[in-house]
């Protein structure tokens, strides 16, 4: 019998790409994509790539329904990879929904995964932001590091709560190789977070006498270090335990800026938090108030853990990771003219708040 993989979030760019990657690797007999929504379409493989694929199955369930339990005793499934962790969600119409869907969804694949005596395997994406981000923060994060303040709400809170479930679950469950992947912000081609979107504005608002220090990480290497958590193990507990993943060096917010060519908009803090809430609620981007300490006090965490223990270095760096993200950019600028418009009009604004 070979591995049968759970896959979660498969709606999402990064399941799919992942449960189109794990499909190749030898000794995997299925792979199970569950989500609310139908995946997008499976995209070609490497050119030249003959290699065999592993059927896939995709089971639409709700995580927040026991149902889960049904689908990984129907498919004999030992291995859980759970993605279905994110700052936004297809399926959620608010916040709130986004926090079910991380939460309780995490909590109803927990109990399930306990009851099932044939999962040997979980991974589970978190995120660096987990530790937070203040002014009284360390200049480098590494996993044992205690945030200064914990965070109190956003995506991060809810990592960190389902961090402090996978802990119990671990402890109940020892007999399961469990994984903790704290990714930093995750650039690329397809990337669909809250950062990448701010990143997308004709304007980039930011907090005036602050260039925070930012890392990223490639979807590539998100990919690469998923697939090596899930299979690539001579034993299930070689790569057990929480590894932060981010691409080497930082770039300052400033550079970001100006690799991207957009203009900046250097703003008082509190008309910063104005306008991620104003954006919010115009549902122009999800801007949660985590993403408005992260653009003011910024963020580095240490990997030697992932390299020396996890045994992976990020083929991409942080400035190579941006440049990919870029790259892809540079077609959405707009005119200078239009550029100069929206400064001003972002400008007024933002004065009627200060």
């Amino acid at each position: 019998m070979g591995t049968v993989v759970l896959v979660t979030g498969v709606a999402r760019p990064l399941g799919a790409r992942f449960a189109e990657r794990i499909r190749r690797e030898p000794g995997v007999e299925l792979v199970v994509g569950v989500d609310v929504r139908p995946p997008r379409a499976p995209g070609p493989g490497p050119a030249g790539d003959r290699t065999p694929c592993a059927p896939y199955v995709f089971a639409p369930v709700d995580l927040r329904r026991p149902a889960i339990a049904r689908v990984l005793a129907e498919h004999g499934v030992d291995t859980v990879v759970h993605l279905n962790v994110s700052a936004t969600n297809p399926g959620a119409a608010g916040r709130s929904a986004v926090k079910e869907i991380n939460v309780i969804g995490s909590m109803q694949l927990l109990g399930a995964c306990q009851q099932s005596a044939l999962v040997r395997r979980l991974v589970v994406k978190s995120t660096t932001g987990v530790y937070g981000s203040t002014p009284r923060d360390p200049a480098v994060f590494a996993e044992r590091t205690p945030p200064k303040t914990l965070p109190a709400d956003g995506f991060a809170k809810d990592a960190a709560e389902i961090e402090g479930y996978v802990r119990g679950f671990a402890r109940r469950r020892p007999d399961v190789a469990v994984t903790v992947l704290r990714f930093a912000n995750l650039v690329g081609p397809g990337a669909d977070t809250p950062l990448a979107a701010y990143f997308a504005l004709p304007v980039l608002p930011t907090a005036l006498g602050h260039d925070p220090r930012l890392q990223f990480v490639h979807e590539d290497d998100a990919v690469e270090v998923l697939r090596l958590a899930a299979l690539d193990q001579p034993t299930p507990a070689d790569r057990s335990g929480t590894f932060n993943v981010a691409g080497d060096g930082v770039l300052l917010l400033s550079q970001c800026a100006r690799r991207l060519g957009r203009p900046t908009l250097p703003v008082l803090s509190p008309a910063l938090g104005w306008a991620a809430a104003l954006a919010r609620r115009t549902r122009a981007i999800d801007f949660a108030p985590e993403q408005v300490g992260l653009l003011t006090h910024g963020r580095v965490v240490d990997t030697t853990a992932l390299r020396e223990v996890f045994g992976y270095r990020p083929a991409y760096d942080t400035p190579q990771a941006f440049a990919d993200f870029a790259a892809g950019q540079r077609g959405a600028l707009l005119p200078p003219e239009r550029l100069a418009a929206a400064a001003d009009r972002l400008a007024t604004l933002l004065s009627k708040r200060s």
